[in-house]
């Protein structure tokens, strides 16, 4: 669920590490993945070097290995390896299994080593979605936006999100606060954001920090406002610095921004905003 703990990069290397040593290939693989997401480049080449000892699982006719070797070799391989990829998905997906059923689809739906097929992408991604598969629901819940499904639908789309983010995918959180931002349901938009923005969601702590300070869903706080543009700086992102420096020099105090910056853990940046609000008032 997406409230559990995430373990660190570490964690999921060396957790990888355990299991491959007790030849458990796919929950190596799994973890290896987790690390890999999380942006470790050293987790990327464990998962392609796991590849020959899971092939061999898969081509014993394992199929969680099947799946599992799928959805690796279409998302760490070149393109030459889709063809493979399409044997093993399909072979899975035919079996049932939720996460090929996905794979299949994200092929179907993207032309990537077949013919793209909008209808039978729908069909595999609710067959998955059903089954539970988190990042089904949010492939679907996207053909709902863009109208690729055969039947656009608004509140299948906020349920296949909510299923989504129920199931882990934070970048859920964002887009079912852009929906229902659509339709003006503010208050509950500015939640989804929030969450997505605690759990380290760039665009959603940009649009949190707006939020606050125009006063959507919510009344007016600029120090919460700051809190969220300073926060960004944690994911690299500085697009909120200018307008954290516009609402400093509105006239919030010292304490609201230290208060901003403790909270974004960043009161090192402001104390320059209040160097900076000073200049400006003087």
């Amino acid at each position: 669920m997406s409230d559990a703990a995430v373990p660190s990069v570490s964690e999921s290397v060396e957790r990888g590490r355990r299991a491959a040593a007790e030849g458990d290939w796919k929950t190596a693989v799994t973890a290896w993945i987790a690390g890999s997401n999380a942006g470790s480049l050293e987790s990327a080449n464990l998962v392609v070097t796991a590849v020959p000892p899971l092939k061999a699982q898969a081509d014993e006719g394992d199929v969680d290995a099947m799946a599992l070797l799928a959805g690796v070799m279409l998302d760490f391989f070149h393109e030459s390896a889709l063809p493979m990829v399409l044997t093993y998905a399909t072979a899975a997906a035919q079996a049932g299994h939720p996460s090929a059923q996905r794979t299949l689809g994200l092929m179907y739906r993207t032309g990537r080593g077949v013919e793209p097929d909008a209808r039978r992408a729908e069909d595999l991604f609710t067959a998955a979605a059903k089954a539970g598969d988190a990042f089904a629901a949010f492939n679907l819940a996207g053909m709902h936006i863009t109208g690729d499904t055969q039947a656009r639908d608004h509140d299948q789309c906020l349920r296949l999100l909510r299923q989504a983010v129920a199931g882990g995918v934070t970048q859920a959180a964002a887009v079912l606060g852009d929906r229902l931002a659509s339709v003006d349901e503010d208050t509950e938009a500015l939640s989804w954001y929030l969450y997505a923005a605690e759990r380290g969601h760039a665009g959603s702590m940009f649009a949190a920090g707006c939020w606050y300070r125009d006063g959507l869903g919510t009344a007016p706080d600029p120090v919460q406002a700051v809190r969220w543009f300073l926060a960004m700086l944690d994911k690299g992102n500085g697009d909120g610095l200018h307008e954290a420096i516009q609402l400093v020099q509105r006239g919030m105090t010292d304490e609201q921004i230290r208060t901003a910056g403790q909270l974004a853990g960043r009161s090192s940046e402001a104390e320059t905003l209040i160097r900076t609000a000073r200049r400006h008032s003087g």
